[in-house]
């Protein structure tokens, strides 16, 4: 089954970017579909997603179930009991991460079944086996804007879902976070690590562990890093070609 990273929030993302997910949701469905939305973060900010959620995945084949996640408290069971997709939105990775790790093997289980997976921004960095949480410094040095850092100076990951066997970034374009996708794997944090374009997906089969693995589709690209054959070289690429 396929897994969808898109590298902004729903509101940076139109129906198209999203329409091969809603397709295999149907395809896999036997009667209505139902799709687990997963929101977490303060009700006041959780809540303005939702209307661009429900905007980009509208269909008349597929009900939507959002689910208010609250950072540090696991997914309820019942929220992902019978549905035939997940999507995980935006906002604070860790706390994504928090609500979410509980239930991660789950998860994973479910989408190695045939449950197809969405993640917008933090609901894509959580999707890798090796999570990017946030930071802004790595080895002494500024290596993305403070802003972008989700409250964290260092450069942090954690073990995230496993869906995808590669760190993932988003954002990467506009916010100016390929410096923290570089440092990544010149750290040795991983050997490859991919940055996502607002308004870009790059969507992979479940389990791939490189990028070149998966299709880019959308407005910008898909910025690959790598660690030459040398073991001491960086390159990137970006393009539709996610190689």
């Amino acid at each position: 089954m396929t897994v969808f990273l898109v590298g902004g929030g729903p509101d940076t993302a139109g129906p198209g970017l999203v329409a091969p997910f809603l397709a295999e949701v149907r395809a896999a469905a036997t009667g209505r579909a139902r799709v687990a939305v997963l929101l977490c973060g303060p009700a006041h900010r959780t809540w303005r997603q939702l209307p661009a959620a429900r905007r980009v995945l509208a269909d008349a084949a597929v009900d939507l179930r959002p689910v208010h996640l609250r950072a540090g408290r696991p997914v309820p069971a019942a929220a992902l009991a019978g549905v035939g997709g997940v999507v995980v939105g935006g906002g604070v990775p860790g706390a994504y991460l928090a609500s979410l790790a509980p239930v991660a093997a789950e998860v994973a289980a479910a989408v190695a079944a045939g449950t197809p997976y969405l993640g917008f921004s933090a609901g894509a960095m959580v999707a890798a086996r090796t999570a990017l949480l946030g930071g802004h410094r790595s080895g002494g040095r500024e290596v993305c804007p403070a802003g972008w850092s989700e409250g964290l100076m260092p450069v942090t990951v954690a073990p995230g879902l496993g869906l995808v066997g590669f760190p993932v970034d988003a954002h990467t374009a506009a916010a100016g976070t390929l410096g923290r996708t570089v440092a990544l794997v010149d750290a040795g944090t991983a050997p490859v690590a991919a940055g996502i374009d607002e308004g870009t997906c790059l969507a992979l089969p479940v389990g791939a562990q490189d990028p070149a693995d998966g299709v880019v589709t959308g407005s910008g690209g898909v910025w690959t890093v790598r660690r030459g054959g040398d073991g001491a070289v960086v390159t990137v690429r970006s393009g539709r070609d996610a190689g």
